[in-house]
């Protein structure tokens, strides 16, 4: 007779965090050191910048940035800050709760696109 045996369910993860070279998510795994890139690439790439830097004689944690990716940092973080400006007001204004839901989730999407550096 076949016994119902049911697997355990696996431990739980720390979560996710986002690649320190291009903001993708990151599995964090569920034991060991947490990783920072989501990729070989994203490592390597990271490796060659910090390289480069030394090389400049720039600090360690310097973040080099193009004009065209300054500016769209700059971007991203303006439709972060007006997203939470709308859901602000919504709230004040008595929204009903789907469409505070539906801001709520603009405002999310609108964190990530600005976490990302590249």
């Amino acid at each position: 007779m076949d016994s119902d045996v049911r697997a355990e369910p696996p431990a739980p993860r720390r979560g996710e965090a986002s690649c320190a070279w291009c903001g993708r998510p990151v599995d964090e795994g569920g034991t060991g050191r947490r990783r920072r890139y989501c990729r070989r690439s994203c490592r390597q790439r990271a490796y060659e910048q910090r390289r480069s830097l030394r090389m400049q004689d720039l600090p360690e944690g310097t973040v080099v940035l193009s004009e065209a990716e300054s500016t769209d940092l700059m971007d991203r973080m303006f439709q972060l800050r007006c997203a939470c400006e709308d859901l602000r007001t919504a709230i004040a204004e008595g929204e009903d709760p789907a469409e505070l839901a539906r801001m709520s989730e603009d405002l999310v999407a609108a964190a990530r696109r600005a976490e990302r550096l590249r």
